[in-house]
């Protein structure tokens, strides 16, 4: 197959738009928009349980089902995905640094989506716990090496809004899955074809293995440390001068993660809850709003991030997100007509964060080290929100599964960021150098 003009031998380096001017725009627009459709796929997994979680624990577990042991089965799986993610992201973006993005991206792609589609084959809850934990390595690995691809294709005054678009592309495909719920529902006897579904993104793991082109950055990088006989060493994020820079951003990013699925996520569950009985889509409903809400918030977030400077952008969506968050799981409840409005605002408040990541991170780096350190701020967060998450399932068990109660005591987390953010270096003027 033939695919779009690739980096000639010897691009020049001598800034970031001079690099990215050595692809064609033909071959830029390819590159982003595989990154973003990995993206997407990548979200696909990322909704997937919070839609079926309790239906499949009522499938598998039969009698033994309670919603208690519901709400911490939901728990364990989130767990695992991200627990996966961490540590995909932190393996396979070091993998992106050495082989280069295109072929970490691919094989972050088919890695997720193969695993991922054999869910559809288990008979117990702990046979598809495995298979989440390595569907997230996937899903960890993609994000390092599509955010770091894009960024360094593109030159910075595209950056902006390629940091936009692909901030916004895993709740587009959280969007996606909710609306395939909705089509055709999730229910204890008919959830498996979702995981199937969820498996067709192995297609586009051979695309980008086959036809993307490699960042001309990336290349010329490593030919000069080649010429030096060097490569890229993870212990180098761990010391000066870029081990400050390497913990700020693994608690920038940790935190909406965590908020994100040790509390937000919970109203998906909740709704299914209360409402489940007497409207099995209202729980597929829920999540629609709020990733419509999150697809609009995660591709405003690098413009509000350009417009009103990098560490009051995080401060000021830390705020809100508590407030919100908080405030739906204390003052509403599914069904009441407030609730999905609400919904749609908390998810888009709470992802602007992830319009700001993807703009932010890669600034804190340089290329030599920019997609495992980008890949160790953002993941390295889901091993934090892997044990929110099962902090808030064994809440959820001790609570008797009230799940409002876990949501609320959850949301609190997102306060913190308007602690750290003042630890964290401005780079709103800032150009990535090489």
């Amino acid at each position: 197959m033939n695919g779009p003009p690739s980096a000639p031998a010897q691009p020049a380096i001598h800034s970031e738009g001079t690099v990215a001017q050595s692809l064609s725009q033909a071959a830029r627009l390819w590159v982003l928009f595989i990154a973003f459709a990995g993206l997407v796929f990548a979200g696909l997994q990322l909704g997937l349980m919070a839609l079926a979680s309790l239906s499949v624990s009522k499938s598998l577990l039969a009698a033994a089902y309670s919603n208690g042991l519901g709400g911490e089965w939901f728990a364990r799986y989130t767990a695992a995905i991200m627990l996966g993610a961490g540590v995909g992201g932190i393996a396979l973006g070091w993998l992106g640094d050495r082989v280069g993005r295109t072929r970490a991206m691919g094989v972050s792609i088919l890695c997720y989506s193969l695993f991922g589609g054999l869910g559809a084959l288990v008979n117990t809850q702990e046979q598809l716990l495995v298979l989440r934990f390595l569907t997230g390595l996937g899903v960890g690995g993609m994000w390092p090496n599509g955010v770091a691809l894009v960024s360094e294709c593109w030159a910075d005054v595209s950056r902006p809004m390629a940091a936009a678009i692909m901030g916004s592309a895993i709740n587009v495909g959280i969007l996606l899955v909710s609306q395939l719920g909705r089509v055709r529902q999730v229910m204890p006897d008919s959830w498996r074809w979702l995981m199937v579904a969820g498996g067709s993104g192995a297609v586009l793991g051979v695309l980008a293995l086959a036809i993307v082109p490699e960042s001309p950055k990336w290349r010329a990088q490593r030919r000069s440390r080649q010429a030096r006989g060097e490569g890229p060493r993870l212990s180098e994020l761990f010391r000066r001068p870029l081990l400050r820079l390497t913990l700020v951003g693994i608690a920038l990013g940790a935190i909406p993660l965590i908020g994100a699925w040790a509390s937000s996520k919970w109203m998906i569950p909740w709704a299914d809850q209360v409402a489940g009985a007497v409207r099995p889509g209202y729980k597929a409903a829920t999540q629609g709003y709020w990733a419509a809400g999150a697809i609009l918030g995660s591709f405003l977030g690098a413009h509000i991030a350009n417009l009103l400077g990098r560490r009051v952008t995080y401060f000021l969506i830390s705020l809100a997100s508590a407030a919100l968050t908080c405030g739906i799981f204390l003052f509403i409840r599914p069904l009441q007509p407030a609730f999905l409005p609400m919904v749609f605002v908390q998810g888009f408040v709470a992802t602007l964060f992830f319009g700001w990541l993807p703009l932010y991170l890669p600034e804190l780096f340089p290329t030599r080290v920019r997609a495992t350190g980008s890949g160790i701020s953002y993941n390295f967060g889901r091993f934090a929100s892997a044990a929110g998450v099962l902090a808030s399932g064994m809440l959820a068990q001790w609570s008797g599964g009230n799940f409002a109660r876990v949501g609320g005591i959850s949301g609190l987390v997102y306060a913190l960021g308007m602690l750290v953010i003042w630890w964290a270096p401005d780079t709103t003027e800032r150009t990535m150098g090489s």
